[in-house]
């Protein structure tokens, strides 16, 4: 077992950008619910730490750079041999699961998927294509079944959407045991903090989140600025639509227009 009762590494494709993404959102909501189970944490990455990458160690998380196919790698989960292991979605299995299994075969293995990013894949590929959207198109597809084969290699993957639960269950007929259903771990609401607000009467106008480098969601500000805004401007002319977003391109920046 680790150094500790309880370790967990945590192995990412990217750095967690709370602020930015709703991956990285997701991602401080599964360390702060480890820490609190008093995990001493660690988390690796091949990436480069960006500007709006969360202080990890100003959480008391210690932060290790990796490289792709390398020794160095076998060398360092062997030293630290975790009691568990995350990958935060399953290109980070796909790279480093096999070197986990070897060098610390005794770890939980644990995927989140942070959405099916099979499902993201195919989809994209037939609004390209133009056509309609099948589960048929999905299961077909290489990147389905590499995501299908990194959730059979981990103990237990994290799955966030009811209508991910159904695909795998009931079209790939996974066992639910393999599965977690664990959508984003977010603060209640109570209804004194819902008097602050103001009254429906005391709204006005339209607002859009959404990260661009999210692909669905720039095209969804395109979706809705050509074919629901104007409906909405008929009915509303003197409504304004603000989008807020990191990342967003230029394209989607040129359509400001207060």
């Amino acid at each position: 077992m680790g150094t500790s009762a309880n370790s967990l590494l945590i192995i990412g494709c990217v750095w967690p950008e709370p602020t930015t993404t709703a991956a990285g959102n997701r991602m401080v909501q599964l360390i702060e619910f480890f820490l609190s189970q008093d995990y001493d944490i660690t988390f690796a990455s091949t990436a480069a730490q960006g500007e709006f990458s969360l202080d990890l160690k100003g959480m008391g998380i210690m932060t290790e750079g990796i490289a792709l196919n390398s020794s160095s790698f076998d060398d360092f989960i062997g030293t630290l041999n975790p009691d568990m292991v995350l990958f935060d979605r399953f290109l980070a299995e796909e790279q480093f699961g096999w070197r986990v299994a070897e060098f610390a075969p005794e770890a939980i293995r644990i995927l989140d998927t942070e959405d099916l990013h099979s499902l993201r894949s195919v989809r994209e590929d037939c609004l390209k294509k133009k056509r309609e959207f099948t589960t048929t198109a999905w299961l077909q597809s290489d990147i389905t079944k590499r995501e299908v084969a990194s959730i059979y290699r981990c103990d237990l993957s994290l799955i966030i959407s009811t209508y991910e639960m159904d695909l795998l269950t009931q079209v790939v007929k996974l066992d639910k045991e393999l599965l977690l259903h664990l959508p984003f771990q977010l603060d209640t609401i109570d209804s004194k903090q819902m008097t602050l607000w103001p009254s429906y009467e005391e709204r006005k106008d339209f607002v859009f989140i959404g990260n661009g480098k999210h692909t669905p969601n720039v095209d969804a500000i395109i979706w809705l600025k050509q074919e629901i805004w104007p409906l909405i401007r008929k009915s509303l002319p003197t409504a304004k639509l603000h989008v807020y977003g990191s990342y967003l391109p230029e394209h989607i920046q040129q359509m400001h227009s207060p």
